[in-house]
């Protein structure tokens, strides 16, 4: 017989706490103190006993039923999440650069001194998702202007183009068709535009890490005293984050490094008035 492990009587022992009530006639509060349960229990036990019945019934105590059951659907319920943030973390990798460029725009801290009415400035980055090569730039608002601006500056300053971008659905970045300016650029760049789902910040992850590494790495280690000291250092750190930090998820090698290696595969030599010229992909 499977006893549950809750049972503080065995049937054996109900039996005996049978047989001291009807024959030795104890009293029931003397019962209960001898074999440690309580009057509720000591009553079934007598009740079942008439009928011959000192086995170990299944608990009918509601809220441990609802405890028990609760338990297992958390259970079940984690599993769930770790299965669906296990699926979430499996990284994943656009197959050359430009195909697509993750933006995303935060809003920068004061400085020292400096009050509400001077106005906060906006970090806009952009990060490629092959590479990881870093754009960065600080800007006086979060418009479209201020976006379509960051846009062209990248344009001009990347040397591969651009396929695709993905940013959240900020009014920086989405509005009315043929009058927002962000969107005006990207069309007249031949840009096709994504957008993370609503309320799902964690879709644009690679821009989101970004600058939460730009903050760790460039702002929040260094005393700025002016606004144009911020943007010299933040111009220096996007040069080593490219150029010298290396990354876990490059195989521990930099953006440029990257980009070298991808563009470097294409290289072949061209005969060019009988010499043989090196064709490159930059």
């Amino acid at each position: 017989m499977v006893v549950h492990k809750r049972t503080r009587l065995l049937p054996y022992q109900r039996k005996e706490l049978a047989k001291d009530y009807f024959v030795t006639r104890l009293r029931k509060k003397d019962l209960m103190a001898k074999y440690g349960v309580s009057y509720p229990t000591v009553q079934k036990i007598l009740t079942r006993a008439k009928q011959d019945d000192y086995s170990v019934h299944k608990s009918t105590n509601k809220r441990y039923q609802c405890l028990e059951y609760g338990m297992k659907r958390l259970g079940k319920i984690e599993r769930v999440i770790q299965d669906k943030l296990a699926q979430a973390a499996r990284r994943y990798e656009k197959d050359y650069p430009g195909e697509m460029v993750h933006l995303d725009t935060k809003r920068l801290p004061l400085l020292a001194g400096e009050t509400k009415l001077d106005g906060y400035e906006y970090l806009f980055v952009a990060i490629d998702d092959y590479s990881r090569e870093l754009y960065a730039g600080i800007y006086p608002d979060k418009s479209m202007f201020s976006s379509s601006d960051f846009l062209g500056v990248v344009l001009a300053q990347c040397p591969y183009g651009i396929e695709r971008t993905l940013t959240d659905n900020g009014t920086e970045y989405r509005g009315r068709y043929g009058e927002h300016s962000f969107m005006k650029a990207c069309g007249e760049a031949g840009i096709t535009q994504k957008f993370t789902r609503i309320k799902r910040p964690q879709t644009n992850g690679k821009a989101e890490r970004v600058i939460r590494t730009l903050m760790e790495g460039w702002h929040d280690t260094e005393h700025f005293a002016s606004r144009q000291e911020r943007a010299k250092a933040l111009t220096r750190f996007v040069n080593y984050y490219n150029c010298v930090r290396s990354h876990k998820g490059l195989d521990n090698a930099t953006p440029l490094e990257r980009l070298c290696e991808y563009f470097y595969q294409y290289e072949r030599p061209v005969k060019v008035t009988g010499k043989v010229k090196q064709r490159s992909g930059f």
